[in-house]
């Protein structure tokens, strides 16, 4: 298994006992703050999606799909490092700020670190689907 795939799925497993038990925490915890029981839906969501589906397809996909060639067989090993940190740096920062966001904090930074972070997973996705692309697009047509 290449190291990309066995760190992103470590990292996907992570985040799949991270969102669970951020989710028995906020069903545990009385609703006094009312904008904070949204806010937190919303993060368990992002750490179970993002942070374990997207990161697990990835590394499955990094290491089951089709080789390019001998001498690169999964394409750029450095654009696949890139990918898990923007990844992974992209989710920590949404999983920090998107609680923290509320309409009092608009001049604060954590609006800027939700962009970042969103920014940063984008790129991810767009890194990932440059660097899978040739192994996907086929060596010849078939009629």
């Amino acid at each position: 298994m290449p190291t990309f795939s066995r760190w992103a799925i470590r990292l996907a497993l992570f985040y799949l006992l991270s969102s669970w038990f951020l989710e028995l925490w906020r069903l545990s915890q009385p609703h006094y703050v009312p904008m904070l029981p949204w806010a937190q839906r919303v993060t368990v969501f992002h750490l179970f999606f993002v942070g374990w589906l997207t990161q697990l397809i990835f590394g499955v996909a990094y290491w089951m799909f089709p080789t390019e060639s001998r001498k690169r067989p999964r394409g750029s090993e450095s654009l696949g490092i890139a990918v898990l940190v923007a990844l992974n740096v992209g989710v920590v920062l949404r999983v920090v700020s998107e609680p923290l966001l509320t309409p009092s904090s608009q001049q604060s930074v954590w609006p800027i670190l939700l962009v970042v972070g969103g920014a940063l997973q984008w790129l991810a996705a767009l890194g990932f689907s440059i660097n899978i692309w040739r192994r996907i697009r086929g060596r010849g047509r078939s009629k």
